[in-house]
């Protein structure tokens, strides 16, 4: 601890990403990365976009990836916020809609950034308990508060809340932002886009590092109410005018047209989502229903710590959070087939030779 640091810094505990090994031949199922490549589209889009243009900085409104995702999904550019990845987003989320001393709610099981923000920022917060089925209970986040953030589906669990539990508690928490992190929602339940013109309230996030294979680019966007978004660029303004470079941009709106790839490898991943879980319970595991590119598993006997340990030494990397509720759990992200059949082979091998 630096004598120079403030006072916030001494006290935050940072979010920790998912590790990236840089071994050579391993199965790398650890941070909810695509297995497959983004759009050939995309790659040509953005050597395209290396030209002498880098010399000038980029358009600050990301004014074309606006106009593409408003044709995607058919809300109008001015709703829409384009940012540095969605992480981002939520950050700049923060500062826009909760001030010091408000107190916000997010379930006591999801994404962990959530809390570091509210750490980060000075906004108090209440998790609000997952059921026993880890499933998000709409009505228990009907108390006063200041806001809401809700992944959907839910991040670790997997699980989804349907689109008429969600329009339930946006209706009764008209007095604060409902911010909805749709990170996974490509590969699986429906999307709250719907309800934007419905709810000056509601505030949906998407990223493009999971369902469209651009984790290394970094890009995000935010949708809402026109006043939601002029907050969002306030924000941003007040930091980083331009935090979507050039080729970022090029290669946002490539991906964005390029529908076909895009079902193509949702496709995939969601049949072989389908078929592990299959074999997992086949096998005696325990997995939780999922909506997303990942499952979260246990065993009936060995503990998920222990498994996870025993994979690393397979050069195999699953995620392991040791936290209550979810500490004899397994995140494993959703990789090729001959991926997720070298992890299935080797954790049945685990469990035969640990009897």
């Amino acid at each position: 601890m630096n004598k120079y640091w403030s006072e916030t810094i001494k006290g935050i505990t940072p979010y920790v990403p998912g590790e990236q090994p840089r071994a050579g031949r391993l199965v790398k199922l650890n941070t909810n990365e695509n297995p497959y490549p983004p759009s050939p589209e995309v790659l040509e889009a953005m050597k395209a976009a290396v030209t002498d243009k880098l010399r000038l900085y980029p358009d600050p409104n990301c004014s074309r990836l606006r106009e593409a995702a408003s044709r995607l999904y058919g809300i109008p550019a001015e709703q829409i916020f384009a940012g540095n990845g969605s992480d981002e987003i939520l950050a700049f989320c923060f500062k826009a809609f909760f001030d010091p001393g408000d107190t916000i709610l997010f379930p006591d099981i999801t994404y962990n950034f959530y809390e570091v923000y509210a750490d980060l920022f000075g906004v108090s917060y209440r998790t609000v308990p997952l059921t026993e089925n880890f499933e998000v209970s709409a009505s228990e986040f009907s108390s006063d508060n200041d806001g809401i953030i809700l992944a959907n589906p839910n991040a670790p669990t997997g699980k989804t809340l349907s689109l008429e539990d969600l329009e339930t508690l946006i209706q009764s928490n008209r007095q604060a932002v409902v911010i909805i992190d749709e990170a996974y929602i490509d590969f699986g339940g429906e999307s709250s886009i719907g309800l934007i013109p419905k709810y000056d309230n509601l505030l949906v996030i998407r990223t493009f590092s999971k369902s469209r294979s651009l984790a290394g680019l970094r890009i995000g966007l935010a949708m809402g109410n026109r006043s939601l978004i002029e907050a969002l660029i306030r924000v941003r303004d007040c930091i980083n005018c331009f935090t979507v470079d050039w080729i970022a941009q090029a290669g946002a709106i490539a991906s964005l047209e390029d529908t076909g790839t895009f079902s193509h490898y949702i496709g995939r991943i969601t049949a072989t989502r389908g078929r592990m879980t299959e074999y997992l319970r086949d096998a005696d595991f325990h997995v939780i229903d999922s909506s997303t590119n990942f499952l979260m598993m246990s065993h009936p006997f060995l503990r998920a710590k222990a498994l996870y340990e025993a994979l690393r030494e397979k050069n195999i990397f699953v995620r392991y959070f040791p936290k209550p509720r979810i500490d004899n759990y397994l995140r494993v992200t959703i990789g090729t087939d001959e991926e997720m059949d070298i992890f299935y082979d080797a954790i049945l091998d685990i469990v035969k030779n640990t009897h």
